[in-house]
């Protein structure tokens, strides 16, 4: 199934056919017995022979002894991957025969078909897909400048039709015999990512290591999974750290799943094994839009938009700093409970993801009480920022639930930086054009109030709970500021307190100020976001011409 007919040298090289021939029914093997109809075509059967040969070495990538070396490391080959990932039957690969072309340092004696990497196209839930993936079976997966042009030639292709491009990494790094041709190779597959950016959805799963300048094609692409126990990524590894910086590390420390995808921010997920990765990968597709230009898929549900959820009425505790699980709004929410959730294990205290409502893609932001009271950060804020812009540039509405107490104070946050990203994620709702929703179901104080999707950044239609309070800050806090004189007085802070609660601890101020759009009852959220996102359909805004933002990176 792997690889598609292959051509046959010119008819006017052979002989005429005769009749007798042409009179000849069709015979159904049309490999070596389409050779023994013309006899007298010189080398056509040889041809034949060698293609299969080929084939078959293709196939075999490194080998029976380094197939069953990946097989006990818990990990697939490149094309048993590609089986799972793509519809079955539906995969046609490029460039199969292609060599690299080293002669330095034995090379020239070393060569397999392929050169340790699949590409081609195929379908999920038959929707076009172009995909690569690396075998680690041939010269550790290594990046020759050959390898590196027949995933060039795939990303353009992909770019060229308007589909996604996912990509499988399995690989040690460059191919160091090949010293600079090598690094070249690496630019161009960055150029192509630069230049698909924002144009197709690029996946990058990582299914083993992930080195040097392998790892700055996945950063720049739109997601980044990794398998757990099996995958890492670094720029530099174990090794040339010892040499460097005299730390002794192990590859998982340096650069293991718990780094990246519960740290460092790097990955958006990790996945129990290759099986898991790439059905989470399919499931994934399902939401996205095959490019820019095109409106993301919108499928038939069951569950009915003008649902009631009478449980969300006793969500939000009567205690205003008891935590609450915003994952439960979300689920009860979204058509069928059916809810894929990005970077879960990152910057926990705010959850950003996929759902569907009424059958639409939406992209959901929420604040996350239960971590941190919903509290915005430098990592919350770099990961929200990074998903409302992938929305956008794939025009995927925003659903956004709030809840927040403000941003984190403190100076790791200050000198972390906390002032510019958290500009992030204010800019990206500003520019933001797709409709946007947004339900403020608790807390919204001051920065954050603003930042989180506000009227004031463009938001389309914005609602509050009865249980919404919208100050710049806490009354604790407001009225110590206010009244500093009076704090040695217990009673009548207290009764400060209670009055400023009074006056401002409810959704009615900003509604006064047109603010908010309506107070709703949590009952009837699903119901007022599902109309809400089919009034805005026909959305049309457009932000001035502009060469590129200038984002504050």
């Amino acid at each position: 199934m792997w690889g598609g007919e292959g051509s046959l040298a010119s008819p006017n090289s052979a002989p005429p056919v005769t009749s007798r021939e042409l009179a000849t029914p069709a015979k159904p093997d049309y490999g070596l017995r389409f050779a023994s109809e013309f006899k007298g075509a010189r080398g056509v059967k040889h041809i034949l022979e060698e293609l299969e040969r080929r084939r078959g070495e293709a196939r075999a990538g490194g080998g029976e002894r380094r197939i069953a070396n990946q097989h006990a490391k818990g990990k697939l080959t490149a094309r048993e991957r590609l089986d799972l990932l793509l519809d079955e039957g539906s995969f046609e690969e490029f460039d199969m025969f292609v060599e690299h072309r080293a002669v330095d340092f034995g090379m020239a004696e070393q060569k397999v078909p392929g050169d340790g990497v699949v590409t081609g196209w195929g379908t999920i839930n038959g929707r076009v897909v172009f995909v690569f993936s690396k075998d680690f079976t041939v010269f550790g997966g290594s990046l020759s400048n050959a390898h590196a042009q027949k995933i060039v030639k795939v990303q353009q292709q992909a770019l060229k039709v308007g589909a996604p491009i996912i990509g499988l990494f399995d690989a040690g790094g460059a191919r160091i015999q090949e010293g600079v041709d090598g690094l070249a190779g690496y630019a161009d597959i960055f150029l192509q990512n630069t230049l698909a950016s924002g144009v197709i959805p690029q996946i990058s799963v990582i299914m083993g290591p992930c080195a040097g300048g392998d790892v700055y094609s996945p950063a720049i692409t739109d997601f980044i999974f990794m398998v757990k126990d099996t995958s890492y990524m670094y720029v530099t590894g174990p090794d040339v750290v010892k040499t460097v910086t005299h730390e002794e590390v192990t590859h998982e420390e340096l650069g293991g799943y718990r780094v990246h995808a519960m740290k460092s921010g790097v990955a958006d997920g990790a996945f129990e094994n290759d099986l898991e990765a790439l059905t989470q990968v399919r499931r994934l597709i399902d939401f996205l839009p095959l490019n820019n230009r095109e409106k993301p898929p919108v499928r038939e549900s069951y569950d009915d938009a003008n649902r009631d959820e009478p449980s969300l009425d006793t969500l939000v505790p009567a205690n205003p700093n008891k935590p609450y699980d915003m994952k439960e709004l979300i689920l009860k929410v979204v058509d069928e409970a059916d809810f894929f959730e990005v970077s879960p294990d990152f910057a926990k205290n705010i959850i950003v993801g996929f759902g569907r409502v009424d059958g639409q893609t939406v992209g959901i932001v929420a604040n996350q009480p239960q971590v941190l009271a919903g509290v915005l950060d430098i990592d919350s804020s770099r990961k929200a920022a990074r998903f409302v812009r992938f929305c956008d540039a794939f025009e995927i509405p925003l659903v956004t639930f709030v809840d927040v107490p403000g941003f984190m104070p403190g100076t790791k946050q200050e000198q972390g930086g906390l002032i510019r990203h958290g500009a992030k994620l204010l800019f990206a709702y500003a520019e933001a054009t797709v409709p946007k929703v947004t339900v403020i179901t608790r807390k919204a104080y001051g920065g954050a109030y603003d930042v989180m999707s506000s009227k004031h950044l463009r938001g389309d239609m914005n609602y509050a709970w009865p249980s919404a309070e919208i100050a710049v800050m806490g009354a604790k806090g407001a009225v110590e500021i206010i009244f500093r004189s009076e704090i040695g007085d217990v009673a009548a802070i207290a009764a400060r307190e209670a009055e400023y609660k009074d006056r401002f601890a409810n959704p009615f101020v900003a509604a006064s100020r047109g603010f908010i759009d309506d107070v709703i009852m949590p009952h009837g959220t699903r119901r007022r976001i599902a109309r809400a996102l089919k009034n805005l359909r026909s959305k049309q805004l457009t932000n001035p011409w502009k060469k590129h933002d200038n984002i504050p990176l």
